[in-house]
């Protein structure tokens, strides 16, 4: 289906890149966006509420590193039979900390050297929280039990190079398009916990902003603290890394984006270092992680990329190939996607799945024999 991309101007444009990069966290960001973009504080609110209305904005909001509020986090792979696609997809977006969830086929460079029957075809996303009984794992063995899955790994992240979407709203930018400098500092957690008034804040945080004047008062006030002592408390969570940003992020294809692919490269292990940066330079890139690999699936460096078409995805992949000198490597194309949320942390659903899940395995439980007498 056609995707209408509505037509905005160039402050629009600049006014999107700008909300991606960040929103101030002060009593009142728009005027402050405004004051960096040459605009009144009334008009960047009046741009900012027609881009959501249009659909370009999906939402605005802190957008925090996972491990560091002590999640453990994976990208699992399934393997699910055709018939059973519809309905694996249903179980899979029940759990909570599945933020994204895709059916992907793929294509595979000439020299890839693996089958041409991908071992995976439903690739989602889950984290779990330090609260939980289950763990990833054990969640992972769950879901493919009860999704029927004939195959399942975990492809967590053992670095990364590069985490973060940002839609390049510059009509006339080359799709391979680079950019310097370092987009991730630090792969662990956060050196100590988050206290209970911080983990609050992470909950009212992780709300879409209101477009209003001052839009930090309501969420202060749920916290049971003034303005201005949490958005200290929140600069700090800035500060130490486990907030990433405070942005928009934008709907991909009202913005134009139509293509994205993600790409699992083959790299020796004594490359991943060098290669996983030269990766992440490209504007295109919006996530690069080193992953384990396995007999039947031997990639090791994974990169999303975003672009206007599968033209440009392929021409942006092909590019990254040339530099770096890797051409072992497979295209996952999007066929289906099944969920994409942003994932809400601290909400206690996590522990209601669990606890169904363990109503549930207690009923497939076979009965345990009675005492022989």
């Amino acid at each position: 289906m056609t995707e209408f991309v509505t037509e905005i101007d160039v402050t629009d444009r600049k006014l999107l890149d700008a909300v991606q990069a960040g929103i101030p966290l002060v009593e009142r960001p728009y005027r402050a966006l405004g004051e960096g973009s040459g605009l009144a504080e009334g008009d960047v609110l009046e741009r900012i509420a027609r881009l959501k209305a249009d659909g370009f904005i999906r939402n605005i909001g802190a957008i925090f590193d996972t491990s560091r509020l002590g999640y453990r986090s994976s990208l699992v792979g399934f393997r699910v039979c055709e018939e059973s696609v519809d309905e694996a997809a249903a179980m899979i977006n029940a759990h909570p900390g599945v933020s994204h969830n895709y059916l992907r086929r793929y294509t595979l460079s000439d020299s890839s050297g693996v089958d041409s029957c991908c071992p995976y075809n439903v690739w989602f996303t889950l984290a779990v929280s330090p609260e939980s009984r289950l763990g990833l794992e054990a969640s992972v063995e769950t879901l493919a039990r009860e999704t029927g899955a004939e195959a399942a790994r975990l492809f967590p992240a053992l670095r990364v190079f590069k985490i973060g979407v940002r839609l390049d709203m510059d009509a006339d930018a080359a799709g391979v398009r680079k950019e310097e400098g370092h987009f991730f500092t630090g792969n662990g957690h956060s050196e100590h916990g988050l206290d209970h008034d911080e983990r609050q804040i992470v909950r009212v945080l992780q709300d879409d902003l209101p477009l209003v004047e001052e839009p930090f008062r309501e969420a202060a006030e749920r916290c049971g603290l003034g303005v201005e002592a949490m958005l200290a408390c929140a600069r700090g969570l800035l500060d130490r890394r486990i907030m990433r940003r405070f942005a928009a992020i934008l709907h991909h294809r009202k913005a134009g984006y139509t293509g994205n692919v993600m790409a699992a490269w083959s790299v020796p292990e004594e490359k991943v270092e060098a290669v996983g940066q030269q990766m992440a330079q490209f504007r295109a890139v919006s996530h690069c992680y080193q992953r384990p690999t396995f007999p039947e699936w031997p990639f090791s460096l994974y990169t999303m990329v975003h672009q206007k078409s599968r033209e440009a995805c392929e021409e942006t992949v092909a590019a990254i190939s040339r530099e770096t000198g890797i051409g072992n490597y497979a295209m996952l194309w999007t066929v289906r996607e099944f969920k994409k949320v942003r994932l809400k942390y601290f909400t206690g659903e996590d522990a209601a799945w669990e606890e169904q899940a363990a109503i549930r395995v207690s009923r497939e439980a076979p009965p345990r024999p009675s005492d022989q007498t």
